[in-house]
């Protein structure tokens, strides 16, 4: 079974389980209801939406946790770097085994530019995500400073 299959089939477990959630929730529904008091109503309200919003959050973890491509794309493809050109436009490099492509993106098209095989000293790092593949300030800092010292 690959692993698209069992994503989907996750997909209809849980999408089962909301409609069985929904039903109990229609059948206590259609009970007469005693008279309710404003507090009594203000928090069962508050609770129902603590409830949905809980759901929500547990579909967007199982979502993104199972979403299928994203683990047999990272070994396969690299981002090594990127240049802005203009606001739509950009200059980025890729690995793909042992060789690089200088890619030009812009306008909805990927284009390749150039092919060159990896360069022998080169060690990948990680990129940092929260500032768009550049290192953070406490790293260059850091940097700077050993090398001062040095």
């Amino acid at each position: 079974m690959n692993s698209r299959s069992i994503f989907h089939r996750r997909i209809r477990i849980l999408a089962a389980l909301f409609a069985c959630v929904l039903a109990t929730a229609s059948v206590h529904a259609a009970v007469e209801p005693g008279p309710v008091s404003t507090s009594s109503a203000l928090l069962q309200g508050l609770l129902g939406l603590g409830m949905v919003l809980a759901a929500l959050a547990a579909f967007f973890w199982f979502l993104r946790r199972f979403s299928p491509g994203q683990s047999a794309a990272q070994g396969a493809v690299k981002v090594v770097g990127g240049v802005m050109l203009g606001p739509r436009e950009r200059l980025v490099v890729v690995e793909v085994g042992d060789t690089w492509l200088l890619l030009g993106v812009g306008g909805g098209q990927v284009s390749t530019l150039h092919t060159l095989p990896r360069p022998e000293g080169y060690t990948p790092v990680a990129p940092n995500l929260q500032t768009g593949g550049l290192p953070d300030f406490a790293d260059k800092l850091k940097a700077l400073l050993s090398k001062r010292q040095a």
